[in-house]
């Protein structure tokens, strides 16, 4: 079975954010880290993984990112801080 991944990055606690979706959150973070992952990530330096959820079902994972994308930002905050309230950096837990 696949998984997928919606996931949030961003720069500093309620900074900037960017919402994505992804088959291999592990990859897709690292090349966010190196400034890979595309011109907004880039250009904000989104580099802390803040929030991610998963399922198996692709277009589930297409329609919750694409959702998430047209919240408030104040939800897109609140969502973060009810499973991450210090928007600590998720990629380290992904390591262990």
């Amino acid at each position: 079975m696949r998984e997928y991944f919606v996931y949030i990055m961003a720069d500093r606690i309620r900074g900037t954010i960017y919402i994505g979706m992804t088959d291999n959150l592990f990859t897709r973070v690292q090349e966010h880290k190196n400034g890979e992952g595309g011109y907004f990530t880039g250009k904000h330096k989104l580099d802390k993984l803040v929030f991610f959820e998963t399922t198996d079902d692709v277009a589930a994972a297409i329609w919750r990112e694409k959702r998430l994308k047209t919240w408030e930002r104040a939800w897109k905050i609140r969502l973060i801080e009810e499973v991450n309230p210090d928007w600590h950096d998720l990629y380290d837990d992904l390591l262990s």
